[in-house]
């Protein structure tokens, strides 16, 4: 009868974390550092599917020398430039509906819908320790991309040049419903307002290798928007942030459109939703968390080998000795 009851009471227990989070992969990732950019946006919840690609990444010994990332994408990037195989899909997948992390107590304690707080201090110290010492490596580069209310225009935050933490919780930081976040007196919010996916910085930093993961289909495209009286409202006192966020939606319509046009070029490689994306942004329902992760996984995993070939790097499976594999 014990047997039983502990059985039920865990199941009631763990009804809100993804069903498969034991099998998710983990590990360190291997390998040594291959030259190039690797490009993440945002998308809330759809960011799933950029953990599922960068785990494959990991597993298939690919570290980018550096990563930028907006909102979601940003906080993807920290487990690829940890290496730490699974890290940031298995917190999404076990704590999504956990009030501290996201929900009503994180809004008591950080102002927003994320609890930061919870994530930094309890999370990643303690109850899944994040690697420091390999997401500070000096031979790699980590950027974060914020929205600063007052400019409206996107600033890059780099790694080593700031305060990475805070900037990094500035990037994901859901508008309308969360305070600012305050860096040197200045305020900022989600990256996404600004740019959706920072592509044209790789390209302006002349990398010659850019990777971009996507989270929606190759086919998508922003319908767009207008601004609400709700955002008029919000964001009054921030009159060239509302300037942006007009703008935004055709800028982003022409940023995949450049990316269409240098992946045909052979100069971007693109990876993709092999189908539309369902979920909505604050999807709730671990199973389809759970579905999209490894989408992304095995988007990624079916790519790999002409992505090797993109980053002249060697196929795998004529790599008879480990150090052969390396990159420069």
């Amino acid at each position: 009868m014990n047997r039983i009851q502990n059985l039920i009471r865990h199941q009631k227990e763990n009804r809100n974390i993804y069903s498969g989070i034991d099998s998710l992969p983990s590990g360190k990732a291997q390998g040594g550092i291959t030259k190039g950019c690797l490009v993440l946006p945002g998308g809330g919840w759809r960011g799933l599917y950029t953990q599922g690609a960068l785990d494959a990444l990991m597993i298939s010994e690919i570290n980018l020398q550096t990563v930028v990332g907006v909102s979601a994408g940003a906080l993807a990037g920290v487990g690829y430039l940890s290496r730490q195989i699974g890290y940031t899909a298995r917190i999404n997948l076990t704590y999504r509906h956990d009030q501290r992390y996201c929900g009503a107590r994180a809004a008591l304690t950080d102002h927003g819908i994320t609890g930061f707080s919870f994530l930094f201090n309890q999370i990643m110290k303690k109850k899944c320790p994040f690697d420091l010492e390999s997401f500070y490596d000096p031979d790699r580069r980590y950027i974060a991309v914020a929205t600063n209310l007052e400019t409206g225009r996107p600033v890059y935050f780099e790694r080593g040049k700031c305060r990475i933490f805070r900037a990094m919780q500035a990037s994901a930081t859901v508008p309308y419903i969360s305070r600012p976040v305050l860096i040197d007196n200045e305020p900022y919010l989600d990256g996404g307002m600004s740019v959706h996916v920072p592509y044209d910085w790789a390209k302006k930093e002349g990398f010659d290798k850019i990777v971009v993961i996507l989270t929606r289909d190759v086919n998508f495209r922003s319908n767009p928007g207008r601004i609400t009286t709700a955002m008029r409202k919000t964001y009054k006192d921030y009159p060239k942030l509302m300037e942006t966020m007009e703008r935004e939606p055709g800028e982003y319509n022409d940023c995949l459109d450049r990316i269409e046009a240098d992946v045909q070029a052979g100069r971007t490689f693109r990876i993709a939703p092999s189908s539309p994306v369902r979920i909505s942004r604050f999807e709730g329902n671990m199973e389809k968390l759970g579905e999209l992760y490894h989408q992304g996984f095995d988007d990624t995993m079916k790519a790999i080998p002409e992505l090797r070939r993109y980053l002249g790097l060697p196929d795998a499976e004529n790599c008879t000795d480990s150090q052969e594999c390396l990159p420069d």
